[in-house]
């Protein structure tokens, strides 16, 4: 159902039948993983003006993993997380390891 890279991969699917009869496959709710749980790859040092994608990019090597460091930081909103990292520059977002 998803790409093996996906934040969602792993997840469960289940089925829910319409009034017509019609089944409705969907994926399971995907919880956060507290982020002291994830090993830390790295420390990523963020600048104003920085991107969540070229962040992941630069870590990881696919922008799409962009969701790896949302993890990583209990980050629910990337752009606040973006924001308030640019803004502190004693701050730093971690980049949790890639699970296999």
């Amino acid at each position: 159902m998803f790409d093996h890279t996906s934040r969602y991969a792993a997840l469960d699917t289940a089925s829910h039948i319409l009034p017509d009869g019609r089944a409705v496959t969907y994926a399971r709710r995907r919880f956060l993983p507290p982020g002291a749980s994830l090993p830390t790859l790295t420390l990523v040092n963020v600048v104003p003006g920085d991107r969540i994608d070229l962040l992941a990019n630069r870590v990881y090597g696919d922008p799409l993993m962009f969701w790896r460091l949302c993890d990583a930081n209990d980050a629910m909103d990337p752009l606040q997380m973006l924001a308030d990292a640019a803004g502190d520059p004693s701050a730093a977002l971690r980049a949790a390891m890639p699970q296999t």
